[in-house]
């Protein structure tokens, strides 16, 4: 392990993952366990469980879970390492770093370092006459001083090796720069600066690390848009560029909008509480970070064809999530030659000021209203045959909502608009959500006829290919991580007789935990595991299990081990009966002894 046991035992035991979590996510108790909404997916009832007892968490719904440091890894977007650090700063422990660690936080720090240096740098070249052209540019798009400054915006000067020079004179090493994602390798292994010639945007975390940076082109130079790549410091789908302010404001939402200009704007006209995406559409790691800061969500896109599809993919992330979602249409704005054309966020503050804007805010359209606009757009509703089409798409929108009461209300604003009687829209929903729970009701019995299909791992890597030997496996670790008496001098099974690779190696780890006189707990093997296989010994350790008679239980799934490692190895016995009749005395056993919690 990266960190000594007895450090990892103090660190856990300081840091109670009833607290932990409930700095993160609203708890309430119920019987042994809490329970809340889940931060890790979207969702309106609260399926995700926190075990005082077991110092675990564990949700229903995504099925996802761990320890305290698997959470602290999960929501805060850490390795290991960090996240143990992390609980160390809270805890005020000081944590005993080996080499290799000390030089792996040690190379990270560099990063951020190089990043903050590097902001510096474009800031400081905004002033330069050669970044004239960028001046320019913020005063056309009348973005003040106070607002630049506050935003940390600099300039890439039209140079090879501007930054490369500045920060080689700094100390940093040309494989830094690489690491960093500032710098380029060509085909003859020169460097040259990644960001020339742009307006410079720092992306700031939560925590105030530079990360990251976004560069615009002021001329016709492509691509028109350029952000960092990702890093070891900075992952595009976790950030969420200026939430670091947006996270302070007095709003009661955030708005999320597609460009860094939209949110400069927004932010210098008094709506502080605008973030953009890096250059990706919303991601589930995003919500979960809103979460945090929110519980309402504007959606405020480009009114163009890309931003509509924008739109339409975050509704879906955000369905039957526990964010209220409004969506904010922007009007179509009157072009030069009398067209209308896109506009955004940026272009109707310059036109109309904050308060028109303030007013659309508050005026702005819940996802369902939204998306009816959307399907109603799509057709003529004087034409019968288009009417018709549209109410087949209708109620398959309307069919998909949970309350009764909503799909009232909006099957019969969905009639109105296609002039149609109120009672046949219903028919027509009642249809589709007949439709649509008998499709549930069939996959669910498919699965009731393959109960097998259940006991498998979700993930496709860690699927059993002996379920009898990987029951029996599953039943062990349970056992041995309710009672660690269980033990005995040495291990009674070895790892390769385990059918599950992953089943043998905690096993082993287990016994490793317990050799080091430290009782074996799932918390400890979060550095030793992926986040997947994690969460599937978390989900194994769900299922009943009572310690009562845990030596005979633990004996007798130790016996179905062996022996299935028996028959694999072709050391089984060669009559088929006595093989059937052995099998149906431990189903018998198995059946007999039923245990629960």
């Amino acid at each position: 392990m990266p960190f000594p046991q007895n450090f990892l035992d103090e660190l856990t035991a300081r840091s109670d993952i009833v607290d932990v979590v409930g700095s993160y996510v609203q708890l309430t108790r119920r019987g042994a366990n809490y329970f809340g909404l889940c931060p890790f997916h979207s969702e309106k009832t609260g399926s995700f469980s926190v075990s005082p007892d077991k110092q675990i968490y564990y949700c229903f719904g995504c099925k996802r879970g761990g320890g305290v440091i698997n959470f602290i890894m999960e929501e805060e977007s850490l390795p290991f390492p960090d996240a143990v650090r992390f609980l160390a700063r809270r805890a005020g422990l000081e944590v005993p770093e080996e080499t290799g660690d000390r030089e792996a936080e040690q190379k990270r720090r560099r990063l951020l370092d190089l990043n903050r240096d590097a902001a510096r740098f474009y800031y400081q070249q905004l002033q330069d006459p050669e970044s004239r052209a960028m001046r320019d540019y913020l005063d056309r798009r009348q973005i003040g001083q106070a607002t630049a400054v506050r935003f940390g915006l600099g300039a890439s000067l039209d140079r090879w090796d501007a930054l490369i020079t500045a920060m080689t004179r700094q100390g940093y090493t040309k494989s830094e720069l690489l690491g960093a994602g500032l710098a380029v390798q060509n085909k003859n292994g020169g460097l040259y600066d990644k960001f020339r010639n742009r307006l410079m945007f720092p992306v700031i975390n939560v925590r105030g690390d530079v990360v990251a940076f976004g560069g615009r082109v002021l001329d016709h130079s492509e691509p028109k848009y350029m952000n960092s790549s990702e890093t070891p410091v900075y992952s595009k789908r976790r950030e969420l560029y200026a939430l670091n302010l947006a996270k302070k404001s007095k709003r009661p939402n955030i708005i999320l909008c597609e460009g860094n200009i939209d949110v400069v704007t927004l932010h210098q006209a008094g709506f502080d509480n605008a973030v953009a995406s890096m250059g990706t559409a919303l991601t589930q790691e995003q919500t979960r970070l809103l979460s945090r800061y929110t519980k309402e969500i504007v959606l405020c896109y480009d009114n163009d064809n890309a931003g509509k599809v924008a739109t339409e993919r975050a509704l879906q992330i955000l369905n039957n999530s526990e964010f209220s979602v409004r969506v904010l249409r922007l009007p179509n704005k009157r072009m030069e030659d009398g067209s209308m054309g896109k506009q955004d966020a940026d272009d109707f503050i310059k036109a109309f000021g904050p308060d028109a804007f303030e007013r659309l805010l508050t005026g702005s359209e819940n996802g369902v209203e939204f998306r009816l606009a959307q399907i109603s757009g799509k057709y003529d509703l004087t034409d019968d045959r288009q009417r018709l089409a549209y109410a087949e798409e209708v109620s398959q929108l309307l069919a998909g909502l949970e309350s009764p009461v909503e799909r009232d209300i909006y099957t019969v604003r969905a009639a109105e608009a296609a002039k149609l009687t109120p009672e046949a829209m219903k028919l027509e929903v009642q249809r589709a959500f007949k439709r649509r729970m008998g499709k549930e009701r069939r996959a669910r019995e498919r699965r009731d006829l393959n109960p097998a299909a259940e006991l498998q791992p979700k993930g496709r890597d860690l699927r059993y290919t002996n379920l009898r030997s990987a029951m029996a496996e599953e039943g062990i670790l349970r056992l041995l991580l309710l009672d660690d008496s269980l033990f005995a001098e040495s291990p009674p099974l070895r790892e390769e007789e385990f059918s599950s690779p992953l089943l043998g190696r905690v096993f082993s780890l287990l016994w490793r935990q317990r050799e080091q006189c430290s009782a074996p707990k799932l918390s400890f093997l979060a550095g030793e595991l992926s986040g997947e296989e994690m969460s599937h010994i978390t989900n194994l350790c769900q299922k009943p299990e009572s310690a009562a008679n845990g030596r005979q239980a633990l004996a007798d799934y130790i016996s179905i081990v062996r022996r299935e490692a028996e028959k694999r190895a072709g050391a089984g016995a060669a009559d088929p009966l006595l093989a059937k009749m052995e099998e149906l005395k431990d189903q018998k056993k198995s059946d007999g002894g039923k245990r629960h919690v």
